[in-house]
């Protein structure tokens, strides 16, 4: 019987016969590990809807109100965030470890209906933003008669 093997016509093997290029980009594309102790900040959020508008609770821990931005188009909702942290310790007059986190986070999405911009309100305290947008009054489609 006949051994049977795979050939990859885009292997990079057959192209260096002393040793495996494979290798050398292995790895290469992967995302950088996150620190360890470094937080990582995210915007967890609760959507609920009614007649009139919509209720959006977004978890934005360890941010001044300062540093957030909501801005609205259309439908289109966008909400990020800046975060600073800096931390040292000393002993006596000498630093023994400073450390420090800036970042930034963003989220956005859409909703079924307009958002009307001049009654939408934003409020935050404990960590929690919470919009209300009012949906923008829908116009009623006219029929015109073809003369």
């Amino acid at each position: 019987m006949a051994n049977l093997s795979r050939y990859d016509p885009l292997s990079l093997a057959r192209i260096d016969p002393f040793g495996d290029i494979d290798d050398l980009f292995k790895g290469f594309f992967v995302r950088p590990a996150l620190l360890e102790g470094q937080p990582q900040m995210q915007i967890k959020m609760d959507v609920k809807e009614n007649d009139d508008a919509y209720t959006v609770h977004a978890d934005i821990p360890g941010v001044k109100k300062e540093d957030i931005q909501v801005s609205i188009e259309g439908n289109q909702v966008s909400i990020s965030a800046e975060t600073k942290t800096e931390k040292e310790e000393k002993k006596g007059e000498k630093v023994l470890r400073s450390e420090r986190y800036f970042g930034k986070v963003a989220r956005s999405f859409t909703l079924a209906h307009d958002v009307d911009e001049a009654k939408a309100q934003a409020k935050y305290s404990d960590g929690v933003l919470e919009l209300t947008l009012p949906k923008k009054a829908t116009t009623a489609s006219r029929k015109l008669a073809v003369q």
